[in-house]
This record gives C-alpha cells, sequence and structure tokens, in this order.
C-alpha cells in the first residue's frame, strides 16, 4: 500500500485502508488493547505496535492479509495450532476472506504479554 501522505496516527493508518483491511485492522486492535490495556500505540516502521515497556507486538495490513507479529519465540510456543497459517520468522499472516481466529490471536498476545511483564522478553532475538 502506498500512502501519499504517511499516517501519523494508528486511526490514520487504518483509515488508509480499504473497508475489508480496516475491520480487520480494527478487530486485531481491539484484541491487543484487550490484553495491553496499558499499552501505548504508536508508529513504528510505518506499522501499528503497543508498547509496554517494549514494544509487545506490531500488525499491519498488506492486499490479501492481516500480518501479526508477537515475536518468533511466541509463535514457537504454539507451533501445533498454528499449522494452517503462513508465518515468517515472527510474523503470521491471517487471509482477509476469512474469520480473524480471535481466540488464538489473544491467546499469542497473552503470552507475549506476559513474557515481557515477568521476563522482561526482548522485541527481536
Amino acid at each position: 500500500m502506498s500512502y501519499a501522505l504517511k499516517p501519523k496516527t494508528v486511526e490514520e493508518y487504518i483509515q488508509s485502508f480499504p473497508e475489508q483491511a480496516r475491520e480487520k485492522l480494527s478487530e486485531i486492535r481491539s484484541i491487543l488493547r484487550g490484553v495491553a490495556p496499558n499499552a501505548k500505540e504508536d508508529l513504528k516502521w510505518g506499522h501499528p505496535v503497543l508498547v509496554e515497556r517494549r514494544i509487545l507486538f506490531s500488525y499491519s495490513a498488506y492486499k490479501t492479509h492481516l500480518n501479526f507479529m508477537p515475536t518468533g519465540p511466541t509463535l514457537d510456543r504454539f507451533n501445533d495450532e498454528l499449522t494452517a497459517y503462513k508465518r515468517g520468522k515472527d510474523t503470521i499472516q491471517f487471509p482477509f476472506d476469512k474469520p480473524l481466529p480471535k481466540a488464538l490471536i489473544e491467546k499469542l498476545a497473552q503470552y507475549r504479554y506476559l513474557d515481557v511483564m515477568e521476563n522482561d522478553a526482548k522485541w527481536m532475538y
């Protein structure tokens, strides 16, 4: 997605996408804010992040999918539950043409959140 003007807020980022992407972005934003209600929202690398002590997670939209980045170590703990999804080293993709797996996203986010709060887990390994 190319922007005439780069978004300066998470809300501007979400609004810059077509309706289908906006819906998914709003859904994941709500889930993540529920897991980390005191986290600060920001844009890093042009994508929304939630920060509390350090970056907790990032998410972004592309042409056909939503990308969620809770870090590789978090994803590795749930390999068996993630086999249906395309993954990168630190990311997982959720296609726009399917409902978001809200319970799974919440489980991943909660694990990452507790890992940071209890173990001071780093952002990138």
